[in-house]
């Protein structure tokens, strides 16, 4: 299947995968061809993806800037800034490396190898296969996993991401499920601090329940976490969200 207008039909290619199932992910789009954006939101939420839309560079930037993805799809020619200076802002700008996958009907070496030297990670040609889009889209995501050991430490916390388990000063912690994902996503992101919205989305995607079922799950978080410590170690940041503190 080709794809660079036309709507995209049903693709055999299966959800993203890891070694424990399928992986939803957070992407932005910056792209000013609104067939083609359309296109890509159909296709990428028929693989239970979500994605948020910019039409034009600054507005990209900006959103890419503010808000945690998993990946940035941009466009090369776009209003206002194009691409290639979307791009190496972001690289200057931001406090994460954000994988950058680089859309544009330009396919001469020099278009490519300056996509490149703004600090893009990939580059794929309009018009494109859905597939591989979501291949190159895949490998990038994970990009960022490939050479990280199985435990992740933090001062007294350790997390070994293999079992899914967690301890504090060599204490095992009594974590539920989403506990534990909202430890890893807090660990992961040290010393950021991670927003209520991220820990949602994290948890639930698109589909939030309707009451503040976040709350619960860091109460019983701080229950298995810091009340038999001395010390809190998940800290609040009020009006921003929440943080681990690597000194307790």
């Amino acid at each position: 299947m080709r794809w660079s207008g036309a709507s995209p039909t049903h693709s055999s290619y299966s959800a993203w995968q890891t070694d424990k199932g399928p992986q939803s992910v957070h992407i932005l789009v910056v792209e000013d061809h609104a067939p083609l954006a359309r296109n890509l939101a159909e296709g990428l939420e028929q693989h239970g993806h979500s994605a948020d839309f910019a039409a034009d560079g600054a507005h990209g930037l900006g959103l890419a800037l503010d808000n945690h993805y998993d990946l940035v799809l941009l466009d090369l020619t776009l209003p206002g800034i194009d691409g290639l200076e979307v791009c190496r802002r972001l690289r200057d700008q931001s406090a994460r490396r954000i994988p950058v996958l680089m859309l544009t009907a330009r396919d001469a070496l020099h278009d490519k190898l300056a996509g490149f030297d703004s600090g893009a990670d990939d580059y794929l040609v309009k018009p494109f296969a859905l597939e591989e889009l979501l291949a190159r889209c895949h490998a990038l995501a994970r990009r960022h996993t490939l050479h990280q050991h199985h435990t992740l430490a933090i001062g007294s916390l350790s997390i070994d991401r293999q079992a899914q388990a967690a301890a504090r000063d060599g204490q095992p912690l009594r974590l539920h499920p989403a506990g534990y994902q909202i430890l890893l996503a807090l660990a992961e992101a040290h010393p950021r601090t991670v927003t209520r919205s991220e820990l949602t989305h994290a948890l639930w995607g698109d589909d939030p329940p309707d009451s503040d079922a976040l709350r619960s799950h860091m109460y019983l978080l701080r229950q298995a976490l810091d009340k038999p410590f001395a010390r809190a170690m998940l800290l609040t940041v009020h009006g921003v969200g929440f943080r681990i503190d690597a000194a307790a």
